[in-house]
């Protein structure tokens, strides 16, 4: 069976971007209006020969309507069912209430959790990316999903993340 890679977050931060950039196709759903993904999306990817299974996520809300309380457990079902988090969050806007919460989520997990700034569109928006250093939960992986850079770095971390998660979970 294939390990899984969650694609997680609040609405709007990129995470549907991120996975079209990651496969090298239009396979998820992009739009500027917030909350078009509202189910999971599986698909096969692979990067240099390691395949995977890459499940992106509508975006988590903490306080919304019932058809957001559904999208939300969707995403918590994917977390609870991967081997390694893609926690992406975006530097145009910082730190939000609801990254937050989505960091507190993810401290329950046993997978590695990988914190991607989103929208590093150029150098100038380096600085806003280690703003979320302050969730403690490791390096910052600054890239832009409209543009691919930094994601060649992202995916061989996730490759490095799989292969210590496997191992991980025969030892368990």
């Amino acid at each position: 069976m294939k390990q899984i890679v969650a694609i997680v977050g609040r609405p709007n931060v990129g995470k549907s971007t991120l996975m079209n950039r990651i496969l090298g196709r239009r396979e998820a759903i992009v739009e500027e209006q917030p909350g078009v993904t509202r189910d999971r999306k599986e698909v096969e990817a692979n990067w240099q020969g390691r395949e995977f299974t890459l499940v992106d996520t509508g975006g988590w809300i903490a306080d919304g309507d019932s058809l957001d309380e559904q999208v939300s457990r969707q995403s918590e079902r994917a977390i609870a069912e991967a081997d390694v988090v893609l926690f992406v969050v975006d530097t145009t806007v910082g730190v939000t209430e609801d990254d937050a919460r989505v960091a507190a989520l993810l401290r329950g997990t046993d997978a590695p959790v990988i914190v991607v700034a989103n929208k590093v569109d150029n150098n100038d928006r380096l600085p806003q990316a280690s703003e979320f250093y302050k969730f403690g939960m490791g390096e910052i992986y600054s890239i832009s999903s409209i543009n691919g850079s930094g994601t060649g770095e992202l995916l061989d971390e996730i490759v490095l993340s799989l292969k210590d998660s496997k191992e991980d979970s025969k030892e368990g």
